[in-house]
């Protein structure tokens, strides 16, 4: 089914209501509230007649009879209510608030809710309708949304090479909107991949994947994305945890985790000092499973994400340029992966395909061990799909064929059987690998390789089109200014 007018006719009116002032993120949070009571109306009718849990006088009925003032002081008393509530309605409404305070536009909102069925569109249909809003609020920059939306290809490229099995626990520590969570779902419920039972189905549903997200908004988005998409129940415990995943050590490990930790390099907390002004003080984990202690936040989530694997679980991990060769705690922590994990594969990412603008960033695949006093890592595959490799938001968005010649050398159904694309004969070749004790021996055990000649630098006749090299040009001045924002902040 095309969702495309759908998602059209749902995102249209988010026009007028920026005009009062409502944003897309603040819009879509008010969308998710309503199309989760309407859909709680739908399944609390015949022929489901489920008890999801909704009070008394404060369901979706309570809000299609009332009108002006008096459907805007109930909408709020109703927000609050829900949001006291316990489980994954709890965790839908909390914090929430009314944003729309035109009372006219609030029952019109609620009318084009109302107006359709919900229950009755498949769960790739509902789906695809709230990941076409997820994107779009991405796209936003100005709302800083895009920091919590890792492009879909790139994912559904990672979830390829992974090849999750029914039956295997899936975690994301910063889970964000849920991305990884679904398209490892879609992977597992693809006929093509398997044929799941009865029991596989239910496992899939209610016990495959947990995650932490700390940002309330961004967790009630995730909730809401996977819901829709079949996993978990309206009634039941939420699979998203508010807290913050690095503080203490998990409690149980798991098959595979896929994430994309959130960038920026240091940890920090906000408090209000003494003369009531607001500081910020950096955030360092200690803790005894961690194998180097230090504020880098996306050291620390390495090293966490180790740490959740059982010992035959395996991670995929977006990870910036600064993991791959910082000193200090980052030369340590390479060093172990080295050591005490398989690290096999590193996907070297262009800038461009990032909502958060000027990321240079990274895929690292591993597999954890046992303990042993041998090196588990034999060698590493490097993909450089950076090196004249130009992509935009707008002009050249990343697509799923941008990554299928990584999926094939990285050979997902034989991973140990593996074909160098590079040689002295072949110096174009992306695809090459460098031994562990090559690694080791490079200055801070360095991962930050690349081997293809920079085209740019050597030949005018390969620089991109002009309007993909002026976004880029923009991009980089927006990341550079957004970066000064931020430093004068702090």
């Amino acid at each position: 089914m095309n969702t495309a007018p759908i998602v059209s006719k749902v995102w249209s009116f988010c026009t007028t209501l920026r005009d009062d002032g409502v944003g897309y993120g603040d819009y879509l949070e008010q969308l998710t509230y309503l199309i989760f009571l309407k859909m709680a109306d739908e399944y609390a009718r015949p022929p489901y007649n489920r008890d999801i849990g909704i009070p008394m006088g404060f369901d979706w009925s309570s809000l299609t009879t009332r009108r002006g003032a008096d459907l805007e002081a109930h909408y709020v008393a109703l927000l609050r209510k829900l949001g006291e509530q316990r489980g994954m309605l709890g965790q839908i409404f909390t914090k929430s608030q009314n944003k729309i305070t035109d009372p006219a536009k609030l029952f019109r909102l609620i009318d084009m809710v109302d107006g359709t069925k919900w229950v009755m569109l498949g769960a790739d249909v509902k789906g695809d309708i709230y990941e076409g809003l997820l994107e779009r609020n991405a796209e936003d920059t100005k709302s800083g949304a895009g920091q919590y939306f890792t492009p879909r290809a790139l994912i559904r490229a990672m979830v390829a090479c992974m090849r999750p099995e029914p039956g295997q626990t899936i975690a994301d520590p910063a889970c964000g909107t849920g991305g990884f969570f679904l398209a490892a779902h879609d992977y597992l419920t693809n006929p093509a991949h398997f044929a799941l039972d009865k029991d596989q189905k239910a496992f899939l549903k209610h016990d495959t994947f947990v995650g932490n997200e700390i940002v309330a908004g961004t967790r009630r988005l995730c909730l809401m994305n996977m819901f829709l998409h079949g996993i978990g129940e309206m009634t039941g415990e939420s699979l998203v945890s508010p807290a913050d995943a690095l503080i203490s050590a998990p409690s149980k490990g798991v098959d595979i985790v896929l994430a994309n930790p959130p960038f920026g390099k240091k940890s920090s907390m906000s408090f209000t000092n003494a003369e009531g002004e607001q500081e910020t003080e950096d955030l360092t984990y200690n803790r005894q499973d961690f194998w180097a202690t230090t504020s880098n936040k996306q050291l620390n989530f390495v090293q966490h994400i180790r740490a959740m694997l059982k010992t035959t679980g395996r991670a995929a991990v977006v990870v910036p340029d600064n993991v791959l060769f910082e000193g200090g705690a980052g030369e340590v922590i390479r060093r172990k992966l080295l050591q005490n994990t398989d690290l096999h594969t590193i996907l070297r990412l262009p800038t461009g395909i990032f909502y958060a603008q000027g990321v240079k960033a990274n895929v690292i695949f591993f597999d954890n061990r046992p303990a042993s006093p041998d090196p588990q890592t034999g060698q590493v595959w490097f993909y450089d799909y950076r090196t004249n490799v130009h992509h935009t938001l707008k002009q050249k968005p990343l697509s799923e064929s941008h990554l299928e010649d990584f999926v094939a050398c990285y050979n997902p159904a034989a991973r140990h059987d593996r074909k160098a694309t590079w040689s002295e004969e072949t110096p174009d070749g992306r695809w090459r690998a460098f031994s562990r004790d090559e690694l080791l021996q490079r200055d801070k055990a360095s991962l930050d390789l690349f081997w293809l000649k920079d085209a740019t630098m050597t030949d005018l006749d390969n620089l991109p089109e002009p309007d993909v090299l002026m976004s880029e040009i923009m991009e980089n001045l927006e990341a550079a200014m957004e970066q000064f924002a931020a430093a004068s902040r702090a």
